[in-house]
């Protein structure tokens, strides 16, 4: 008999802002990862990277700027490294975990290409903050770099777009350490943000939405489940007002039908339910789940959590 198949989306407060958090929250984030394998489960897992990538963006930015000979590096290569990074701590804390209960799988990171639209429209909005905050005269450098800023609290900083993915270059080998029945850590960040250009990838300065990402990665392996793990337990109605009400379970119409009210943030809970909805559309016996780590386990059998199918 097949095993079941369930995508896990990590958000940032579950993977830390800099080093040392980020080391510790793996810890725990790998001990649930873990009593999901230790069930019979077969994982896939998507990480938020936002701390990550804007605090390697600086970091190359203010490097080239101090040095000569060396240039910033733009949001594509950024994306790369954080994956990379992220994805050292993340599988060698899951394998240290699966050791210690005696079970021996294989942990990989695939440095994961998503192809964006160049027509797509968000290019045209940027709503994806990154970098620190920047002098006027450095706001005026970047947008001569054709890039673009916003003011905020102090100065300026940089936005730039997030597209919607269209396909995982990689998704072949995916598939394959799936099917061997392997753990994989896919689509950080939402995944690097190509192009495509004849027969190359041009990396496009942009951040994809890792919630949506998380939606075509969990369609494209023919998952069961997709759970998105987040800061809350439950996905709420009139959200941060006194009448504000948890949900725990919803048809895909009723999604669709709050999502055409208004009920969920733009840049919060909006993406993960249109993910929602996208996976459970395309195939029949699916569930997406969205909650907090602590509620996991729980929301498998709908003790916990925002259940949609």
């Amino acid at each position: 008999m097949a095993k079941k198949r369930i995508v896990m989306a990590i958000g940032h407060k579950d993977m830390g802002t800099n080093l040392p958090e980020q080391k510790e929250a793996v810890k725990r984030t790998a001990k649930v990862i873990a009593d999901f394998i230790q069930d019979g489960w077969q994982v896939a897992i998507v990480h938020s990277n936002a701390p990550q990538v804007g605090m390697i963006h600086t970091a190359m930015n203010e490097f080239g700027k101090q040095h000569d000979g060396y240039s910033s590096a733009p949001m594509s290569v950024c994306s790369a490294m954080s994956q990379g990074y992220i994805g050292y701590d993340l599988q060698n804390g899951i394998r240290a975990e699966l050791i210690k209960r005696g079970i021996y799988k294989p942990v990989s990171t695939v440095l994961t290409q998503v192809t964006v639209d160049p027509y797509d429209e968000a290019f045209y909005t940027p709503v994806k903050v990154v970098g620190r905050v920047m002098s006027e005269e450095e706001a005026k450098e970047e947008e001569a770099k054709g890039n673009h800023v916003k003011a905020v609290e102090g100065g300026f900083r940089r936005i730039v777009a997030s597209p919607h993915p269209v396909a995982i270059v990689e998704i072949d080998a995916i598939k394959a350490l799936m099917d061997a029945d392997q753990i994989v850590i896919a689509c950080g960040g939402g995944g690097i943000p190509v192009m495509e250009q004849g027969y190359n990838l041009r990396g496009a300065s942009a951040i994809i939405e890792k919630d949506l990402a998380t939606g075509l990665l969990a369609k494209e392996i023919d998952a069961d489940v997709m759970m998105i793990l987040t800061s809350v337990d439950n996905v709420t109605l009139n959200f941060g007002t006194d009448k504000e009400e948890p949900i725990h379970h919803m048809t895909i119409d009723e999604a669709k039908a709050y999502m055409d009210q208004g009920q969920f943030e733009f840049a919060s809970m909006l993406p993960k339910v249109s993910a929602s909805v996208n996976f459970l559309e395309a195939g029949k016996g699916r569930k997406a789940i969205i909650t907090s780590l602590d509620k996991a386990e729980e929301s498998l059998t709908g003790e916990a959590g925002t259940t949609i199918e």
